[in-house]
């Protein structure tokens, strides 16, 4: 039981690990990490119990709905707000990489619950997979939304424009991914590879740009 727990925990604290240490103006403290993670762990029980709901009573059936709504919506808009009430207006978020910083460790809650979740479902042999795919996918979408949070914490003129593109970018980033998954079928792994390479170097161009930005609010 031990092994599987760190299986399924491991993945996210090296991912966060990297991210937070790839800072290169200060890093923030790890309290504030560590609040903003736990969070995002606490938000797959409201957002597990609605998509069972609607699962069970055959609300939303297509492909698409399921892959866009279902899951990439609910989950990234319920991020989005913890990320809105609980991290934006902190003293401490001053530059756009802060912004992915916690972007990357509400998300890796959320990951890090849901892979003990499923490893305890169905065994420890898919803790390498869920590392490599789910997880770091939930990652990435941190990373996109931390960064137009960043972008909207620091450019007060356009911050809504910018709180719209934290959201958008993320859930549509996410519903492809899970739509490869649902549509390809038993060919997922064709689809979602190359999908994992594009969206690792989108990501690191992000981080790129907003270690670039030496502005402060």
């Amino acid at each position: 039981m031990l092994s599987l727990l760190s299986a399924a925990i491991a993945p996210a604290f090296a991912l966060l690990s990297f991210f937070y240490l790839k800072d290169e103006y200060e890093l923030e403290p790890i309290i504030d990490i560590f609040r903003n993670f736990l969070y995002g762990f606490l938000l797959v029980f409201p957002i597990m119990f609605i998509q069972f709901a609607i699962i069970e009573e055959q609300l939303i059936e297509n492909t698409i709905l399921q892959s866009y709504l279902l899951y990439a919506l609910m989950e990234e808009f319920f991020k989005w707000f913890i990320f809105l009430i609980v991290a934006f207006k902190n003293s401490k978020f001053m530059t756009a990489y802060d912004g992915i910083v916690y972007g990357v460790s509400i998300s890796l809650g959320f990951a890090t619950f849901e892979n003990i979740l499923y490893l305890f479902a169905h065994g420890i042999e898919f803790a390498f997979s869920r590392a490599i795919f789910p997880v770091s996918a939930h990652a990435l979408f941190g990373v996109m939304m931390g960064y137009y949070m960043g972008r909207a914490r620091i450019h007060s003129e356009r911050k809504n424009t910018f709180l719209f593109l934290a959201l958008l970018f993320p859930f549509l980033l996410h519903g492809t991914y899970d739509y490869i998954l649902i549509a390809i079928g038993d060919w997922w792994l064709y689809g979602i590879v190359p999908f994992m390479i594009f969206l690792w170097l989108y990501s690191l161009r992000k981080v790129k740009i907003a270690n670039g930005m030496r502005q402060q609010i």
